[in-house]
């Protein structure tokens, strides 16, 4: 079984938080992890945030000095922000099953979603979240950022996925430590009115098959 919420993201949509989302986060793992609740992915849109995973340098943070929270996710340094699903699938993970698993079935998720709206997308051995090939002038360039933990089997953090064009913000660091490929999103890649909140919505079957299914 796995649950949803959309936190911040109903008929009048709102930014959460994301230390107050971090505080949620961590309480609704304690619950999966005891068995006290079943899975829960949790969606929501951050005001501008940059969080450093455990693998950041120095070097990669934003060159105008702005604030950084620092993260247990792994990872390097990335942006949250307006126009941006993020989902913190916090799920047990069964004996057999490991990080990189949790990962790949995150990745597939959000593959199957782009593939739905003829977005070809895939992933790039080496790296983890999902990339679009390079085409034309454009290289190859990232369109969801992936970063877990697992505690006590049970998985936190999750991804991002570029729904609408934040690239003036990605512009300011080295995205998730990556300085040879860009960023893009869905707006940019097929011009159209995109919402965060649909895509979470269309985005909740996939994950739920494929989370349920790693």
């Amino acid at each position: 079984m796995l649950t949803f919420e959309y936190r911040g993201l109903g008929v009048e949509p709102r930014l959460s938080d994301y230390q107050e989302t971090w505080d949620h986060q961590r309480a609704v793992h304690a619950e999966v992890a005891s068995g006290a609740r079943p899975g829960h992915v949790i969606f929501v849109e951050h005001p501008p945030v940059y969080t450093a995973g455990r693998r950041t340098k120095l070097s990669d943070y934003p060159k105008d000095g702005t604030p950084v929270v620092a993260v247990d996710r792994g990872g390097e340094i990335t942006y949250h922000g307006p126009g941006q699903l993020v989902g913190y699938p916090i799920v047990h993970l069964p004996d057999g099953v490991g990080v990189v698993d949790h990962v790949r079935a995150m990745e597939a998720a959000v593959i199957d979603l782009l593939d739905g709206y003829g977005i070809a997308s895939g992933r790039v051995e080496g790296r983890t979240g999902v990339w679009l090939a390079p085409s034309g002038l454009q290289p190859e360039r990232k369109i969801c950022a992936i970063g877990v933990r697992v505690a006590q089997r049970t998985a936190l953090h999750g991804f991002a996925l570029n729904v609408l064009s934040s690239a003036e913000r990605f512009g300011n660091i080295v995205p998730c430590g990556i300085s040879d490929a860009g960023v893009t999103s869905i707006v940019e890649e097929l011009p159209g009115d995109w919402s965060v909140r649909a895509v979470a919505h269309d985005l909740e079957p996939l994950l739920r098959e494929h989370l349920l299914h790693t």
